[in-house]
């Protein structure tokens, strides 16, 4: 019963707000790294919960900085899957991501590389090190406001390849549209020398 009514309330609020879910992942496993961007809006978050309710993600867990656990908020950050990282200084946190990430069966990883909601000058790299480093394919998670679709693009195995993967990843998302196109930078990362 209590399911059917959050269900009920997921699905109401997406259509209020307009909003089609975008997904398919085809039985492609239960592990996987999660892009979450375009990321310049408090209402992406907002959005995305009921979304990933009604995809079935049910395993979610998410970086967030620590500074916005704090009363009463710490409550619902924790409760839907919130990690707090402390960005001021270095930390562990790639090996606890690599262990909790053994230790599940199922588990969905959402990074939200831009890291923040103001423009950034380039993404923070730490999916797609994760990913390389526990073999996981990575989730094209979205929210496009111009075509009011929100879901999941392709997944994609990264190579090793830095810059041929952030060339792939940076050509599905510049065909996004944040709430605050002003506030995306659509080249997403420094190529590397090789």
């Amino acid at each position: 019963m209590i399911k059917a009514i959050k269900t009920f309330f997921c699905k109401l609020m997406l259509k209020a707000g307009g909003w089609e879910i975008d997904y398919d992942l085809n039985d492609q496993g239960r592990k996987f790294i999660v892009i979450g961007a375009p990321h310049t809006s408090n209402w992406d978050f907002i959005y995305a919960l009921p979304a990933l309710h009604l995809m079935g993600i049910h395993n979610l867990r998410y970086l967030i900085k620590n500074q916005l656990f704090f009363f009463p908020l710490k409550y619902l950050f924790y409760w839907t899957g919130g990690i707090p990282v402390d960005r001021s200084k270095k930390n562990e946190l790639t090996a606890n991501l690599q262990k909790m990430i053994a230790e599940k069966e199922e588990i969905y990883l959402l990074f939200p590389p831009e890291g923040t909601r103001s423009s950034v000058e380039r993404w923070k790299t730490g999916f797609y090190y994760t990913a390389i480093e526990t073999g996981l394919p990575i989730i094209l998670g979205y929210m496009d406001y111009k075509e009011r679709k929100l879901g999941f693009g392709e997944v994609f195995q990264p190579t090793g390849n830095f810059n041929k993967d952030m060339e792939v990843i940076q050509s599905f998302y510049v065909k996004k549209t944040p709430k605050y196109p002003e506030k995306f930078n659509q080249s997403i990362y420094l190529p590397k020398e090789t």
